[in-house]
């Protein structure tokens, strides 16, 4: 009886060794991942910013061009 609580003992000291190693690789995942993701932010609102820019620049320069004259004739 005294060799299966020894047994039960080392397993469970085992299992929260183990937990707190994998804890530590689990947390290091998680921060690559959080770094990862605020860089696509980043990179996904650069291109917004330079999308909204250059239809920003289309509708000011096609508000500053000339109306095009009229080809029909007036009688």
């Amino acid at each position: 009886m005294s060799d299966d609580r020894e047994l039960h003992r080392a397993a469970k000291a085992n299992r929260e060794r183990l937990a707190v190693a994998h804890r530590e690789v689990v947390l290091q995942e998680e921060a690559k991942n959080a770094v990862d993701i605020r860089e696509n932010m980043a990179r996904l609102k650069e291109l917004r910013l330079a999308k909204e820019a250059r239809e920003t620049r289309t509708q000011i320069s096609k508000a500053n061009q000339r109306p095009a004259p009229k080809t029909g004739r007036s009688r």
